[in-house]
C-alpha cells in the first residue's frame, strides 16, 4: 500500500481537529459589547495599583494605544498590559536600574577591549566635555535610567570620534520605557504613531505614552492561536511566534530524532548558513515530500501566522502526532536564557512569562471582584 498524506491527515488530524473545535467552543469568552472610552479608563483605574503615580495619565495612555491600534480593550487584554508593565517597570515611565553607572562603564570597557583600544584613550575621551557642560565620565557616574544613558550614548557617538568607533554609530541601549520594548521594534512600527514628536522614535520609547504604545503593539498587535496569554508573554520576551515555533521545533525533534534548541528561531536571518532547525527539516525531506526550496520558503514564514497554513507545519505535526499517538502541543515556552548587562542572575524566557502570567492572573482576580 502506497504512503498517503491524505490518509495520515484523516487518521491523525481529523479527530484532533474535532476535539480542538469543541474545546475552543467550550472555553471561548463571548465578545464584549463595544465599550466607551470612559468605561475602559474606569476599568483601568480600578485595576491599576493604588500607589501608581498619575493613574489617570496611565489609563489615558493605555486607552489611546488600544484605540489607535484597533485592539479590543477586553479585561484580559488590559490585564496583560498591566502585568507586563508591572513586571518590567512597576509602573514607572522611566524606571531606574540599580548599578546602571557601573554596568554602562563595564560595557564601554568590554567594547574597547574587543577593539583593542587602550584604556587610557577611553578615559581621555570620557573626560571630554559633553553638550551639557559636564564630562561624559561625570554624566555616566550619575546615570540612573536608560533614558539618561541613551542620551549620553547619543551625545558620545555624535560628538566624540571614539564613540563612533566603539559603538559603530549605533546606540547600545536597545530597550526602554515602562514596558521595556525594543527600540528597533518601535522604529519599524512607527508609521501610525498617533502623537506629534519633536525628537526621534527612540526618545518616544522612553516616554510613558510612547513606551506603552509600542509595548502594547508588541504584546497584542499580532494574531496568534494561543490557548492562554502565557505564550504571548513569552513572545513579548523572545519575539513574535516564538512559542508557536518552539512547539514546532519540539515536534520536529521528536520525528527526526535530532536534538534541537527550542528557541523559536526557524532560520538564521541575515546569513546563508543553514541553522539546526532547517537542517533537521531537510533530513526529513523525503518523508515530507518537499524540496529544499519549498522547506526554506515555509520556514521563512516563521514570523507570521501563515506558517501554520504551510504544508511543512501540517506534515511535521502529522508525523509527530502519529509517532507519539497523541496530539503534541502547538505552543511551548521557548528555552532561552536571558542575557543582558543588566541581568546578574540566570533568568529565562519561561521565568519571565510565568512571572508575568502570575501578575495577569492576580489582575483578572481583581477584575472579577469588581
Amino acid at each position: 500500500m502506497s504512503f498517503s498524506w491524505e490518509r495520515l491527515r484523516r487518521c491523525t488530524l481529523g479527530p484532533l481537529a474535532v476535539l480542538l473545535v469543541l474545546a475552543g467552543c467550550g472555553t471561548q469568552r463571548p465578545q464584549p459589547l463595544e465599550r466607551s472610552p470612559d468605561e475602559v479608563r474606569a476599568e483601568l483605574l480600578r485595576l491599576l495599583p493604588g500607589q501608581t503615580a498619575d493613574r489617570q495619565g496611565w489609563a489615558t495612555d493605555i486607552y489611546v494605544a488600544f484605540a489607535t491600534q484597533h485592539i479590543a480593550p477586553t479585561t484580559e487584554n488590559l490585564c496583560a498590559v498591566l502585568a507586563v508593565a508591572e513586571q518590567e517597570s512597576t509602573f514607572q515611565s522611566d524606571p531606574q536600574v540599580p548599578g546602571l553607572a557601573k554596568i554602562a562603564r563595564a560595557e564601554i570597557d568590554r567594547r574597547a577591549a574587543a577593539l583593542h583600544i587602550p584604556n587610557f584613550l577611553v578615559g581621555t575621551a570620557l573626560r571630554l566635555d559633553s553638550p551639557t557642560g559636564k564630562t561624559y565620565s561625570q554624566r555616566l557616574s550619575k546615570v540612573r535610567s536608560e533614558r539618561e544613558l541613551s542620551a549620553i550614548f547619543d551625545d558620545f557617538i555624535g560628538m566624540v570620534p571614539m564613540g563612533g568607533q566603539l559603538f559603530g554609530g549605533l546606540n547600545p541601549v536597545h530597550t526602554g520605557g515602562p514596558m521595556q520594548v525594543s527600540i528597533a521594534f518601535a522604529e519599524a512600527h512607527a508609521q501610525d504613531y498617533p502623537y506629534p514628536r519633536d525628537g526621534s522614535i527612540r526618545q518616544e520609547v522612553f516616554s510613558r505614552r510612547g513606551g506603552l504604545y509600542f509595548g502594547i503593539a508588541h504584546l497584542l498587535g499580532y494574531p496568534a492561536n494561543y490557548p492562554q496569554p502565557l505564550y504571548r508573554f513569552a513572545d513579548f520576551n523572545a519575539g513574535w511566534y516564538a512559542s508557536r515555533n518552539a512547539a514546532f521545533q519540539h515536534a520536529l525533534s521528536r520525528v527526526s530524532g535530532i536534538p534541537l534548541a527550542l528557541d523559536g528561531d526557524l532560520v538564521v536571518h541575515g546569513s546563508s548558513r543553514l541553522g539546526q532547525t532547517e537542517l533537521a527539516v531537510r533530513a526529513l525531506g523525503q518523508r515530507l515530500d518537499m524540496s529544499h526550496g519549498a522547506i526554506r520558503r515555509a520556514l521563512l514564514q516563521g514570523d507570521s501566522l501563515e506558517f501554520e497554513d504551510s504544508k511543512l507545519y501540517a506534515r511535521v505535526f502529522a508525523l509527530a502526532d502519529a509517532n507519539e499517538r497523541k496530539p503534541l502541543p502547538r505552543a511551548m515556552l521557548p528555552g532561552i536564557t536571558l542575557k543582558s548587562p543588566k541581568i546578574t542572575r540566570k533568568l529565562t524566557t519561561a521565568w519571565f512569562a510565568q512571572r508575568v502570567d502570575e501578575r495577569w492572573q492576580r489582575c483578572m482576580t481583581r477584575a472579577a471582584k469588581g
